[in-house]
C-alpha cells in the first residue's frame, strides 16, 4: 500500500510510464478500461501503467489498445471534476461522494445484517461480509467528518489564496491510510461474494445488497481517486510553493 499522494509525470512521458491515477484524472472515461482489467486506479493510482500491467500479468499492449479506443470516442462523461479549482473540488466531493455514502451506508448496513442473519447459516461468507462492511462503514463515517471539519476547510482556504492555517502532511497521510483500509475492505467483500455475484436462488434483499455493494465500490473508487490523484497532490504542491 502507498501512503503518499500520486505523482504526476513530466510532459512527454510515454503512456506506459505515466501513473494510472493521472491518466484517469486527465480523462475519467479511462477508468472503465482499468475497471475491465481489474486495475486499481484509486488506492494504487500512483503505480505506472507498466507496473500495474505487470502486477496483473496483463499484456501492456492490450491495455494500451483499449485506452486508444476509449480516447478516440466522445468524452461523454460530462465536466471533469478533476479540472475544478481545489475549493470547488472539495465541495463537489462532499456533495457528490460523501452524500452518496451517507445515503447508502445505512441502507446497505441494514441489508447486510438481514442477509447474514437469514442466509449466514448455510453461507458463512455472508456473515463475514456483514462484519467487514460494518467496520468499513464506521471508519468511513469518521473519515468523512475529519475531511469536512478539518482537512477540506484548510485546503479550500489555501485554494482561495489564504495562508494555510495548519500543516497538511499529517492529515493527508492519515486520509491516505484510511483510503487503503477502505480499498482492502472492498477487495475483501468482492472476494467473499464472487465479485458481488448473487447465486440464482438468492432472494430480492440478497440481490439488492450485492447490487448496492457493486455501486458502492464504483463510487468509492471514483471518490478515492479524486482525493489521492488530484486533491492531495495539488494541496501539497501549494504548501511547498
Amino acid at each position: 500500500m502507498s501512503h503518499t499522494p500520486n505523482i504526476y509525470s513530466a510532459p512527454g512521458t510515454p503512456t506506459l510510464d505515466r501513473t494510472v491515477g493521472e491518466l484517469v484524472a486527465e480523462r475519467p472515461g479511462r477508468s472503465r478500461v482499468f475497471q475491465a482489467f481489474g486495475i486499481d486506479f484509486c488506492c494504487q493510482g500512483g503505480r505506472t501503467l507498466r507496473e500495474a500491467c505487470e502486477n496483473k500479468h496483463i499484456a501492456a499492449e492490450t491495455v494500451l489498445g483499449e485506452l486508444t479506443k476509449e480516447d478516440s470516442g466522445p468524452a461523454n462523461d460530462g465536466p471533469n471534476p478533476a479540472e475544478l479549482p481545489l475549493h470547488e473540488l472539495c465541495s463537489y466531493i462532499v456533495e457528490t461522494h460523501h452524500g452518496f455514502l451517507r445515503r447508502e451506508l445505512p441502507r446497505l448496513h441494514t441489508m447486510a445484517q438481514r442477509v447474514a442473519h437469514v442466509h449466514g447459516g448455510h453461507t458463512p461468507a455472508l456473515i463475514d461480509v456483514s462484519e467487514v462492511f460494518a467496520a468499513m462503514a464506521e471508519e468511513l463515517g469518521s473519515h468523512m467528518m475529519k475531511e469536512e471539519q478539518i482537512l477540506f476547510p484548510a485546503v479550500a482556504a489555501m485554494s482561495r489564496g489564504e495562508i494555510a492555517f495548519m500543516p497538511l502532511d499529517g492529515p493527508i497521510a492519515c486520509m491516505l491510510h484510511e483510503h487503503d483500509d477502505a480499498g482492502q475492505a472492498l477487495s475483501r467483500m468482492r472476494d467473499l461474494t464472487n465479485g458481488f455475484q448473487a447465486p440464482p436462488e438468492a432472494c430480492n434483499t440478497y440481490r439488492a445488497l450485492f447490487s448496492g455493494l457493486l455501486d458502492l465500490e464504483a463510487d468509492l473508487h471514483r471518490h478515492i481517486h479524486l482525493e489521492n490523484s488530484v486533491v492531495f497532490p495539488q494541496a501539497l504542491a501549494k504548501t511547498a510553493s
